[in-house]
């Protein structure tokens, strides 16, 4: 099994999320992409959309407004304009 992805989900006002998880799917600009753990570092610009978080059998989907995802070798950070958890 491949190991866990590092990902952390912050807004202007606060850090939403941080764990480790299985995979992240994210609305890119140039399309949808998903991460996981030793995926090749990018960044890119998001669109408004849902950012979907997998740990196992939990699953757990934030709406953002925009922002930037980085992905480096520690993991993936979005920085989103603005987003809340759907749901919450």
């Amino acid at each position: 099994m491949a190991g866990k992805l590092h990902f952390s989900l912050v807004a202007p006002e606060r850090q939403l999320f941080s764990a480790e998880v299985d995979q992240v799917d994210a609305p890119g600009v140039e399309g949808d992409f998903g991460v996981l753990a030793g995926h090749a570092p990018f960044m890119t610009a998001l669109k408004a959309g849902p950012v979907t978080v997998f740990d196992g059998s939990a699953r757990r989907t934030f709406t953002i407004e925009g922002g930037f995802a980085d992905v480096t070798p520690a993991g993936l950070t979005i920085l989103a304009e603005q987003a809340t958890e759907v749901g919450a």
